[in-house]
């Protein structure tokens, strides 16, 4: 929002600088990118041109004399517009404009002591510019007085403040809005809006009608004003809405521009000898075409508002007019429009087809006082600047409350709130500077809260606005007085991030978003994904159902940026839409690649190192002896189908881990994925500890020869229960495929440890126990490696 001093000041009076007055707008949350005079020039003064003669030396510069007031000037222009008897701007020496200093010089061997200035020249948006502008001086009218300040004469002496509004501030998208803002912030009185204007005895009733055939309006309004006179608009008007960022065109569409500016209402004009009598409000037909006013045929579809004549839509409800209905040079007559559309709907058709001042006020929500206001005011200026003649009457299609709400709340709720120990005259106090009225009964204060603050529904926005008005500085600094203590409730969160950093891995915090293609690579369930209703981008468009599509991007920044070993977590939320119920689920997600270091040593990741990485996990957890990774069908397809594992803990499947299947990654990756809301809902007891055995333990190597689909898990299964107690440690060493063994075998190497807490085994236990080893394996069908 573009807020013009001068604009403002028609409704407070304050006497403060730009910049105060931003800053002390900023002080009471509402920021803004810039503050600046509309032209940022100095030094200028108005002059009138002499002699104008073509300089010797160029055929296109020209010597000027010009009279400046107290001297003449010999200036060199280059401008084709420039002669004698012309009123010009002058930048006298060491002004300073946008482009740089003005200073004395000589151009082509004539002294030259400073410059005949354009408007552009002087920092206007080149929007705002007449083709006489953009290719020449400016020419100041006769009456101008030479010796004055030329911003003045031209009435663009005003200041302009860019703000930059939270979305539930509306009410600041307008003039008034600001004033009641300033008013509250300095203790001033907003002004009365001028809406006074005379009517004829006609009654637009009589021959004109509105119609709503939509729920998403909730009030239509129109009045008709007969034999205006288009024309340019005043000066001020035109320079308020430059001011605002708006392009003047005629006194008409202007000042259409300007109730919007100055109430915060949309307007639409729509020239009434092309109406057959009627508006209509409706939703649009799926497909149904409209040439906005902008020339440009749009496609709409049956979630978007129009404006009919009955027949055909003639305008884009809230957002832009259609081109058949458009004021132009030869108007008369005029329909004027002033409504309110939802919001939600306005907001989704300015995003599909095109985003307008007019959309911006729609989508935040408008006070339908404020529509009755802005149709009034429509009139006054209309008469005032446009010859019109008011038709009486006013009609009307509304089912909407006028009131404003009202919210009960005690000085004691909001100090408590804010912490504060503001005295109950100073809360007041606030609300008679905001402009609500209030009644006390007791310590309980019931507030009236006018219909344009949309964004107060509840006490705790009225203990905002206190806080806000009161003063933030003035709030004095307490240290918190409370117990505090440990929590607990990340406690095993904390705990697993520590572990996996000690461990190695770099931890990462990624968006939620993903691409909808890629939401479920990593799992395989009956869940849908989520998608959001309105995305910024499509590849951000779903909630993400896994962790690993978030890290695998990761990946990929930092394989362009060439780093290739990678080895990160993270631990966060992953969503799901099982039928009509919605869930989220905290998991754990690793991906690791290229070399893995572990303080100095350094290791190729695999499968192994990612499982050895998902072991000490689980372990820490106190999940030891209570998992095994084991092959199913449940593994999801973006893994490799003989590199991968499903995580079972006390025979239940939480969660994957394996290398990326090659069609997704050529490369050697290897990911895990843990549900980590799955895996704590089972119970751990305390850690056990024991003594560490006294005596010495015995190592044996076993080889065994298998099928190529048997697991080394499957192995170690049987290999303790045949071992009973006696069995300390069993880890495979080496995988063998190669020659002596036929095509469909391998060979599975076992490093066997035995030993017992009160004595040292003899050759003959551990022979018993080998045997019953090997007998228990043949019995399966395996068999020894010779």
């Amino acid at each position: 929002m573009k807020l013009s001093t001068n604009f403002l000041k028609d409704y407070v009076d304050i006497d403060v600088d730009v910049k105060t007055l931003a800053e002390d707008m900023t002080n009471v949350g509402n920021e803004y990118d810039s503050a600046e005079n509309l032209l940022n020039a100095t030094n200028l003064i108005i002059g009138e041109v002499l002699e104008c003669e073509m300089h010797p030396d160029s055929d296109h510069l020209h010597v000027c004399k010009v009279n400046v007031g107290k001297e003449i000037l010999q200036i060199v222009c280059g401008a084709p517009n420039v002669r004698k008897g012309l009123k010009v701007i002058v930048a006298l020496p060491g002004a300073k404009l946008p482009g740089g200093e003005i200073k004395k010089g000589v151009i082509r061997g004539v002294e030259s002591n400073g410059m005949l200035c354009s408007i552009a020249e002087l920092g206007l948006e080149s929007k705002f510019l007449s083709k006489e502008d953009k290719e020449g001086i400016h020419e100041l009218p006769i009456e101008a007085n030479v010796g004055e300040d030329p911003i003045k004469f031209m009435e663009m002496d005003d200041a302009v403040i860019d703000f930059e509004l939270t979305a539930n501030r509306g009410d600041l998208l307008s003039i008034l809005g600001m004033a009641h803002e300033v008013a509250a912030i300095y203790d001033k009185k907003v002004k009365d809006i001028d809406l006074t204007h005379k009517e004829n005895s006609e009654n637009i009733n009589d021959s004109f009608k509105v119609v709503r055939n939509t729920e998403n309006c909730s009030i239509f309004l129109a009045k008709k004003v007969k034999n205006v006179t288009i024309k340019e608009s005043p000066t001020f008007i035109k320079n308020r809405l430059i001011a605002s960022g708006i392009r003047p065109i005629n006194n008409v569409v202007d000042i259409s521009n300007y109730v919007m500016i100055e109430t915060g209402q949309p307007l639409h004009y729509y020239d009434a000898d092309t109406l057959d009598g009627m508006l209509e409000v409706r939703m649009a037909k799926e497909n149904e075409k409209l040439t906005t006013l902008d020339e440009v045929e749009r496609t709409l579809s049956k979630d978007d508002i129009v404006i009919s004549d009955g027949k055909k839509a003639i305008g884009l409800a809230g957002v832009m007019g259609g081109l058949e209905t458009e004021i132009t040079e030869k108007t008369k007559n005029i329909i004027i429009e002033a409504a309110i559309f939802d919001s939600v709907k306005i907001r989704k058709t300015s995003k599909n087809i095109l985003r307008s001042e007019a959309s911006m006020r729609f989508e935040k929500g408008l006070d339908p006082n404020r529509t009755y206001m802005a149709i009034e005011r429509s009139c006054n200026l209309l008469e005032k600047y446009a010859d019109a003649e008011i038709v009486g009457g006013l009609v009307e299609e509304a089912d909407v409350s006028l009131e404003g709400t009202k919210i009960d709340i005690t000085c004691n709720d909001i100090n408590k709130v804010l912490g504060t120990n503001i005295p109950k005259d100073a809360v007041l106090d606030v609300f008679r500077r905001l402009g609500f009225e209030y009644k006390e009964n007791n310590e309980k204060i019931t507030v009236l809260v006018p219909k344009r603050r949309l964004d107060i529904g509840i006490k705790e926005d009225l203990i905002e606005e206190v806080g806000r008005i009161y003063g933030v500085n003035n709030i004095e600094g307490k240290i918190p007085e409370l117990p505090i203590k440990s929590g607990s409730y990340d406690k095993v969160t904390r705990q697993i991030r520590n572990k996996m950093v000690d461990l190695g891995l770099n931890e990462t915090l990624s968006y939620i978003l993903v691409n909808d293609k890629e939401a479920k690579d990593f799992t395989k369930d009956d869940t849908e994904i989520i998608p959001l209703l309105d995305p910024m981008t499509e590849e951000r468009n779903t909630l993400r159902h896994s962790i690993l599509p978030s890290l695998y991007k990761i990946y990929e920044y930092n394989k362009a940026h060439y780093n290739k070993n990678v080895s990160i977590f993270e631990i966060g939320k992953t969503f799901y839409k099982k039928q009509d119920e919605y869930g989220e689920e905290k998991e754990i997600a690793c991906l690791m690649t290229g070399d893995f270091y572990l303080g100095v040593n350094k290791k190729q990741v695999d499968f192994y190192v990612i499982k050895g990485i998902t072991e000490e996990l689980l372990d820490y957890l106190g999940y030891a002896n209570r998992y095994s990774f084991v092959v199913n069908d449940s593994i999801p397809g973006a893994f490799h189908p003989g590199k991968s594992a499903a995580i079972s803990v006390n025979n239940d499947v939480v969660g994957f881990i394996g290398r990326v299947h090659p069609n997704k990654a050529k490369e050697e990756i290897y990911v895990m994925e843990i549900n980590l809301d799955k895996l704590l809902s089972k119970k751990v007891g305390k850690m056990k500890y024991k003594e560490v055995s006294k005596f010495p333990s015995v190592k044996k190597d076993l080889a065994v020869v298998v099928d190529k689909n048997i697991t080394a898990g499957e192995i170690a299964t049987f290999i303790k229960k045949a071992s009973g107690s006696l069995l300390v440690s069993s880890d495979v060493f080496d995988v063998y495929t190669g020659s002596g063994l036929e095509e469909n075998k391998k060979s599975i190497a076992f490093s066997l440890e035995f030993g017992a807490n009160d004595r040292t085994l003899t050759d003959e236990e551990i022979s018993r126990v080998l045997d019953k080893i090997i007998i228990n394996l043949e019995k399966q069908g395996f068999s020894l490696r010779k």
